[in-house]
């Protein structure tokens, strides 16, 4: 007599046992995905940061590893924060706004220039001032977008006439008053809890809106896709000029809020106010390109970017070293954390997955309504 051959009870599909396979296979998956967004090549600038504020506190224990610095880094660094935020938005779309730091410093000249020698409200004159910024990124979008002018030669070229315009005004001289150092106007960056001063939160919820753009809107893939491959992205539907028009829009409204802010935390309208901000503001911008959403100019990667070279140059200041120590390590940085984690900016092809036969697979561009 022969006997029917089952099936070992731990393979046989029964209700009960499928959800078990599940849900012992799910702790996996998530300790993969863990391991994935800890490494190196994710945030690598997260651990060189780390790494830098190890090192400065052994060389100054005293006056660096202390609340006060803490507030420093984040306090000094919030209006450069704003002006690598608005380069975010354009870089996204593949365009290079020159003009935002010309921008931040004629926000601030007008805004101190109303106040002090016309007399306005802090209201008026910092409408006036925002209305200017509006100009600049409309004029910006039509030399760029509708003119079809490189933006890196256009947006040069527009910063250089927004410069004769804060000469005309301030004849190089910074505009000062008391009514810069008085409320309600000084309250705009000058207040504070807990010793964080308001540019902070201002510059936290710019990167929240940012990172809700990109990563949670289709505007935001389509800004991507116009990014990665304008010519695909038109083809399917996606308005590639009104894109890029928006984002130096939209960037020179940023920069200008931040030209707003300097004047009220310094008390001074500057004519060049912007000029140290626009290299610090890109290399922000690309080495938060390689952080988080690798090759995508992202907020948070850039917002990381801003603090590492802000914790760097507060502790060489704190260290006493020499004036031309800050230069040197911001370059340093910027060089080894762009080769460490990848380069994915400058060797795209490097991050192409391979099929078996060698040959490199075409980069996907995401649809307007696809998730990236």
């Amino acid at each position: 007599m022969t006997s029917t051959p089952t099936r070992p009870a731990e393979l046989r599909p029964t209700g009960p046992d499928v959800p078990a396979v599940s849900a012992a296979a799910a702790p996996g998956a998530l300790g993969r995905r863990a391991v994935a967004a800890l490494s190196f090549r994710n945030i690598g600038a997260v651990y060189v940061w780390l790494l830098i504020a190890v090192l400065f506190s052994v060389w100054a224990p005293d006056t660096f590893p202390t609340v006060t610095t803490v507030k420093q880094v984040l306090n000094g660094n919030a209006v450069a924060g704003l002006v690598a935020l608005s380069v975010v938005l354009p870089l996204a779309a593949r365009v290079f706004d020159l003009s935002v730091a010309f921008t931040m410093s004629l926000t601030s000249v007008l805004t101190a220039y109303f106040m002090v020698t016309t007399g306005l409200g802090a209201g008026t004159a910092i409408a006036l001032a925002m209305t200017a910024a509006l100009l600049i990124g409309l004029i910006n979008g039509i030399v760029v977008v509708v003119l079809r002018v490189d933006s890196f030669i256009a947006t040069l070229a527009t910063g250089a006439l927004i410069q004769s315009l804060i000469t005309m005004v301030t004849n190089d001289s910074s505009i000062t008053g008391v009514k810069l150092l008085a409320k309600p106007f000084a309250s705009i960056a000058q207040l504070d809890a807990g010793g964080i001063t308001l540019p902070v939160l201002y510059l936290v919820l710019a990167a929240t809106a940012i990172w809700f753009l990109l990563e949670h809107t289709a505007t935001g893939r389509r800004l991507y896709a116009t990014g990665f491959n304008a010519d695909a992205a038109r083809l399917q539907g996606v308005r590639t000029d009104r894109l890029r028009f928006l984002t130096l829009v939209a960037s020179a409204l940023l920069s200008g809020l931040a030209g707003v802010v300097f004047v009220s935390s310094v008390g001074s309208g500057s004519p060049t106010a912007g000029t140290p901000y626009l290299l610090s503001a890109y290399a922000a911008a690309f080495v938060g390109a390689t952080q988080l959403r690798a090759g995508r100019f992202n907020a948070w990667g850039t917002v990381i970017a801003v603090l590492l070279l802000g914790t760097g140059i507060t502790g060489l200041g704190l260290a006493t070293s020499a004036q031309w120590a800050a230069s040197l390590f911001t370059g340093s940085v910027l060089i080894v954390a762009l080769v460490l984690t990848g380069g994915r900016i400058a060797l795209p092809a490097v991050l192409r997955r391979r099929k078996p036969g060698g040959v490199a697979e075409a980069p996907r561009v995401p649809a307007p309504d696809q998730e990236a």
